[in-house]
């Protein structure tokens, strides 16, 4: 069966889409369209918005804490760390090109030039971003447990404290208010780690950052979609791509999770943002998308002080762990697996991880969450999702080589911060325009001219 979802309108320039994927980029994206006047159709194989990588993130809006992971020390950090299942990063190896070829990739990321290109694009992708979810909050009067009192970051180390002054000056030089705060002003900004003082060499804080749940917000702005007449088709596995060509639109064949037949939609332009997935759908058609899953974890805890709890976003450098205080709750998130699509919970080396994450609540402010494991008659809500990583961080926006068909992933730890700005930039490509940002969109370097979309007059 063949469905046209819809096709462009001579009269208006609008046209019709369909966005693959229903998770923070993909609803950002659905929004931005919509609000430019295109009929948008939204596909997801979950049974609504934000019920995989969005669901459970660490909550930071971190525009200032988003360095690489590629950097001159972090192969020898991956070597030191393959063995210890708590590693912040752990590389698996698996019998997958794919893996190799993205770890060869990285390497090649790893110094101080390519370090300093990557930075200044996530950045600028990064203030963009910010500027657009504000504009988005504003119009919408969305609520998903916004916190706007910054991001700090705490050393346990006084050689960590010491090299985090260098970090602090690159991020200055592209226009981030990060700086070096004391043991005592970190206290002072957030008390709530007063107990672990002792351990605290100190600090860097960031003003303009925030903090609040994805999930929430993907839902909420899912909802206002519908209500402007976003169409969504839940609950239907993504089966194959079909470029346009020869007069023909593009396409996309699916089918309900739930089986019976296939179908075919058929439309303008079709905006890959399936995360992890994506170089899966976009591979048969020759495009190569440099995007391998990076496995995080999550645990959300009930306080049992509210009054002790945080209220300012953390980031905890000796366990590379962010902390997010979500009304009553507690969101503790990190660590980052390269073993494939693997998304158990039950494993050695996931329960390790997990538990890490409860462990170190504990050390840092005693008594003031629940942190007992559900053998201890606790209730931590863990989970895991799939980090779509590319070699830079830096993620792939714009359109493919395959014609009308666009891509929208690879945002790595950074989705949430980077969603509203991604979604927006896709929606001003398509629609023929330049993003008012430097940076390097799918095809184009930093400072290059517009493209001209498929489909679409200049």
């Amino acid at each position: 069966m063949v469905l046209l979802v819809a096709r462009k309108s001579a009269d208006t320039g609008c046209m019709n889409i369909i966005v693959l994927g229903a998770g923070i980029i993909g609803i950002s994206t659905a929004w931005h369209l919509r609000e430019r006047g295109h009929q948008v159709t939204v596909v997801d194989r979950q049974a609504g918005p934000a019920l995989e990588t969005s669901f459970a993130n660490g909550a930071q809006i971190s525009v200032s804490y988003c360095e690489p992971w590629a950097n001159r020390q972090a192969p020898w950090k991956a070597l030191k760390w393959m063995f210890d299942k708590e590693a912040p990063l752990l590389f698996r190896p698996q019998l997958d090109a794919a893996q190799w070829r993205w770890c060869l990739q990285f390497l090649a990321q790893c110094n101080d030039k390519a370090f300093a290109r990557n930075v200044q694009q996530i950045v600028a992708l990064g203030a963009y971003s910010h500027a657009a979810l504000k504009d988005v909050v504003r119009k919408t009067g969305i609520e998903f447990e916004r916190l706007e009192r910054g991001i700090a970051h705490f050393y346990s180390s006084q050689q960590a404290f010491d090299e985090a002054a260098e970090g602090v000056e690159l991020m200055r030089r592209y226009g981030v208010q990060r700086r070096l705060v004391s043991r005592e002003e970190l206290l002072k900004i957030e008390p709530a780690f007063t107990p672990y003082a002792d351990h605290i060499a100190g600090g860097t804080f960031t003003e303009t950052d925030e903090s609040g749940d994805a999930r929430i917000f993907t839902e909420k702005l899912a909802q206002l979609c519908a209500d402007a007449g976003v169409d969504f088709l839940y609950q239907q596995d993504i089966l194959s791509l079909q470029p346009a060509r020869s007069g023909k639109p593009a396409s996309v064949r699916i089918r309900a999770t739930s089986g019976g037949a296939a179908r075919t939609l058929i439309a303008d332009a079709l905006v890959v943002a399936c995360g992890s997935y994506t170089p899966l759908l976009l591979a048969p058609l020759g495009v190569k998308a440099p995007i391998y899953p990076g496995k995080g974890y999550s645990a959300t805890l009930p306080l049992l002080q509210p009054d002790k709890a945080p209220v300012v976003s953390s980031i905890d450098d000796s366990r590379k762990v962010a902390m997010s205080r979500l009304g009553n709750h507690l969101r503790v998130a990190g660590t980052i697996e390269l073993g494939g699509f693997d998304m158990r919970l039950d494993t050695p080396t996931a329960r390790a991880r997990c538990e890490m994450l409860v462990r170190r609540v504990e050390e840092l402010m005693p008594g003031v969450c629940d942190t007992r494991l559900p053998e201890e008659g606790g209730d931590p809500q863990f989970w895991c999702g799939l980090r779509p990583a590319t070699p830079t961080n830096i993620p792939c926006i714009g359109a493919t080589q395959a014609q009308g068909i666009w891509i929208n992933a690879g945002h790595g730890t950074l989705g949430w911060t980077h969603g509203a700005g991604s979604g927006k930039a896709m929606a001003a490509l398509i629609s023929g325009e330049q993003p008012a940002l430097d940076f390097g969109f799918w095809g184009q370097s930093p400072r290059h001219a517009a493209i001209r979309p498929v489909g679409v007059s200049a």
